[in-house]
């Protein structure tokens, strides 16, 4: 599944240089407020990717198909008053474009030969520090083909007579 990563970070990056930072989600966020942990500092805007959990089924031999599940969160530190009358109402408008930016980038992406990204939930709350995540959940189909190779044992010793018949 890190490929998959892999393959999701560049993608966005690419899609969205502005990003001051696109990496896999491992608590970064959740750590902010803990001075006993040690993280990367987390810059903004940046999206932090997961793949919390994948289901699988089998198929022929040791190999599987699956359907994976990749959490996308877009995060925001939101320093403007955007009250009606404020002069920075704009900065709403700012922030859904690019959360509709990153969908649009996610949506029906191949980040692997398989299959394509497909949104299923969206979420969208604050945090402390004047930060605003925008969550989004997306499937992908994956496998996992394991081909096995036969080892051949070599034969028995074989004798072979020619001439007169054994008796």
């Amino acid at each position: 599944m890190e490929l998959l990563l892999y393959h999701l970070i560049d993608h966005i990056k690419k899609e969205m240089p502005e990003l001051s930072l696109v990496d896999e989600d491992y608590g970064q966020l959740e750590a902010i407020d803990k001075v006993d942990m040690d993280t990367y500092p987390v810059t903004f805007p940046c999206v932090l990717i997961d793949n919390p959990e994948t289901d699988w089924e089998n198929l022929a031999g040791k190999s599987q198909k699956g359907k994976a599940k990749i959490g996308v969160r877009l995060v925001i530190d939101c320093y403007d008053d955007t009250h009606y009358g404020s002069g920075t109402m704009e900065a709403i408008l700012e922030r859904s474009e690019m959360v509709d930016r990153l969908h649009r980038s996610m949506q029906c992406f191949r980040p692997i030969e398989d299959g394509e990204l497909i949104r299923e939930k969206s979420k969208f709350y604050t945090w402390s520090h004047g930060i605003k995540v925008y969550e989004m959940l997306y499937s992908v189909s994956v496998k996992d083909i394991v081909q096995e190779t036969i080892k051949a044992a070599a034969p028995k010793k074989i004798v072979i007579s020619v001439g007169k018949p054994l008796k």
